[in-house]
């Protein structure tokens, strides 16, 4: 797990501690986000370049399409 991805789970964990009812969806959201993007960018590492039609199938993806 990153750095970046260590501090959103901590302040989702410092927010819940104050307050067990308060709302962390946006925390969730930045943590699922950075968390994916810790994968991709570990692929990506060992990886040959991708093509410009693969980049546009895994945004099209990501944007919510298939």
């Amino acid at each position: 797990m990153s750095s970046r991805s260590r501090s959103i789970a901590g302040h989702i964990g410092n927010a819940v501690k104050r307050d067990p009812s308060a709302d962390t969806t946006p925390l969730r959201r930045d943590l699922a986000a950075s968390r994916i993007q810790d994968v991709v960018e570990a692929i990506l590492a060992d990886a040959p370049p991708l093509t410009p039609e693969q980049v546009d199938r895994l945004a099209a993806i990501l944007r919510g399409g298939a």
